[in-house]
This record gives C-alpha cells, structure tokens and sequence, in this order.
C-alpha cells in the first residue's frame, strides 16, 4: 500500500482540524459562552477583590477570618454596574430631552409630507389632464388601506410572539443570574482550576486556545469600542455643524448603529440625504453624504487593520476571515472568524508530520 505523501497529509490535516474547529464553534461555545465571559469577569476583578480578600481578614483565636473573594468580586461588579446605570441615567435625561423635542417635530413633518404629496399629485393631475383631486383622494385611500394593513398584520404577531418575548426576558434574567454566580464561583475556583490544568494531558492545546481568545476577543473589543466612539464624535459633529438640534441623539444613535453590521449608518444617513437632495437642500445633503463616506471609510480600513496588526493577520485575511464568519455563525462571526482562522494555523503548525 502506497503511503500518503506529505502534501496529501498537510491538506487531510487541514480539512480535519478545520471541521473540527468549525464544529466547536458552532455547536459547543455557545453552551459555554455564560461561563467563559464570567471567567473573564472574573480575572478583571481578581487583583482588586483579592487586594480587599486579604485586607478584610480578621484574627480570631488563632484562627483568620474574612470575606470570601467570590463575595467581594460579585459586590465590586454590582458597584460597577450602580456606576454604569447612574451614567447612563443622567445621560439618558439629555437624550430624553431630545427626544421630546424630535415628538414634538414629527406631526410638522407629517404635516410636510402631506403638502410635497399632495403638490405632486396635483402636478401629475395637470400633466394627464385628470380630475383636480383625484389622484390626491387615491393616494389617502392608499396610505389608509397601507395603515389598515400594517396594524391588521402587526396585531396577530405581536399576539403571538408576546410569548416568546416572555420567555426571552427570563431567559436574559437567568443568564444574568448564572452570571453573577458564575463570577463569584470563577474567582472563588480559579486557583483550583488553574492547578487542574497544569496537570491536564490537554495543558498545550488548553493554553494555546486560551491565548487565542484572549488576544482576539481583545483586540475585538478595542477595534469595535474605538470605531463606534469615533462615529458617534463624527456624526456628533457633523450634525451639529448642520444645525441639526438633536445632534447628540442623532450621533449617538448613529453609533450603535453603525456598530450592528447588517446595518451600518448607511442604513440612516443614505435616506436621509436623499429626502433632504429631493428637497433642494443641496448643502445639508452633501454634508450627510460625507459623514457617511468618512464613516464608512473609517470601518473599512480601521477594522480590518487595527484587528489585523492586534491579532497576527494581514487586513486582508482579516476581512475575509470576519466575512466567513459572518456566514457561518451570524453576527458572532466577527470575533469567531478570526479565532478559528487563528486555532487553525497554531494546531496545523504545532503537528508534526
């Protein structure tokens, strides 16, 4: 029997570990995501919780007492959650406010839109020598019957999706649970844990793939973190410089957008220079126009580089990991991608054929 040549081996070595990659993936991490972020909570907390572990130990008859280190985490995280919360309150009343003022313009700019429908509808009557009104009263029937339509098929859903909306909310509730106890039992066993895997028969392939997501999920993170906070300083700006009241909300609305790839800001701002185009607002319509392209622009480039130079991989292996990725695994596919791209490499390189 003819044995396989080293090319031959190399290509069934990549097939296999590249399913065996995708298949953790997809259908393992998911039932261990709760935990490995909790994991990750957890070793953030751990210099200060152990810091205030050893400082809250009391001497009683020869023996030390104290707080327990889980404990001490799980309260430190509950402070940093009451922080967050109080920021975003006192935050939130700013864009409460604008967004009272955005109610109050919405009837003028239904109102608005009627008056261009109407002139347009009374213009094509002029052209096609119809009936004065006509074509007004058969757009209103249609924009009724589109209403009519629109609650006729949103009621029925909401009805029967309010279930699984229910059934979402506890979900989120336990996963917030199993969190919070996760932290504390994480910063309680980590110690033990750490003992189990020097001395696992796994401790190459568990460190390598530990490196893998720390590096990745870091880089991500950061990458994601700093080109939302320049879209929202830009679109910020750019709608302030418009004149545009509500320049706070609008950029920051824009920002957690942009941060949602199926949408992006395209998905606000083409639109909306279009309608101002159509308007004759020549100016407010470029200046969109270019808030989008330098946006767009910025993520392009800065997602694919600075996740690239973090991790080990070229821009362009970057994106085209982050792509498959997205296919594969859906909106996690942007971290995904380029760990299993990662794990890939580090595995096929570390066997010895």
């Amino acid at each position: 029997m003819v044995e396989p040549s080293k090319k031959l081996k190399k290509i069934i070595l990549i097939v296999g570990v590249t399913g065996a990659v995708y298949l953790i993936l997809k259908y393992l991490l998911p039932l261990v995501i709760p935990f490995l972020l909790a994991y990750g909570i957890a070793l953030l907390l751990r210099p200060s919780a152990g810091w205030l572990a050893k400082r809250c130990r009391v001497k009683v008859r020869g023996k030390y007492y104290g707080i327990p280190i889980g404990l001490i985490g799980v309260l430190e995280l509950l402070v940093v959650m009451g922080i967050l919360g109080c920021g975003l309150y006192f935050g939130g009343r700013k864009l409460y406010a604008e967004a009272g003022m955005l109610m109050e313009q919405i009837p003028l700019w239904i109102e608005a839109l009627d008056k261009w429908l109407t002139g347009i509808c009374h213009q094509m009557e002029v052209v096609f020598c119809l009936k004065r009104g006509c074509l007004v009263l058969l757009a209103r029937e249609m924009l009724l019957g589109l209403v009519t339509s629109i609650k006729s098929t949103a009621m029925p859903y909401l009805m029967v999706n309010s279930m699984t909306i229910f059934r979402g909310v506890i979900q989120i509730t336990v996963l917030w649970v199993i969190l919070i106890i996760g932290v504390m039992l994480s910063l309680q066993e980590m110690d033990a844990w750490r003992e189990r895997w020097s001395h696992s028969v796994f401790q190459k392939e568990f460190n390598m793939i530990r490196k893998r997501l720390r590096v990745v999920a870091n880089a991500f993170l950061k990458t994601q973190g700093t080109i939302m906070l320049l879209t929202m300083i830009i679109c910020t700006i750019g709608f302030w410089l418009m004149g545009n009241p509500y320049y706070i909300l609008g950029g920051i609305g824009i920002g957690l957008l942009d941060a949602l790839p199926i949408f992006g800001t395209g998905t606000v701002l083409i639109p909306w220079g279009l309608f101002t185009l159509f308007r004759g607002e020549i100016g407010r319509g470029i200046m969109l126009f270019a808030i989008y392209i330098i946006c767009y622009f910025l993520r392009e480039i800065m997602e694919a580089k600075m996740m690239g130079d973090k991790v080990g991989l070229s821009p362009l292996e970057t994106l085209i990991s982050m792509y498959v990725g997205l296919q594969l695994f859906g909106l996690l596919g942007f971290l995904l991608g380029p760990i299993g791209l990662l794990l890939i490499e580090d595995i096929v390189q570390s066997v010895d054929l």
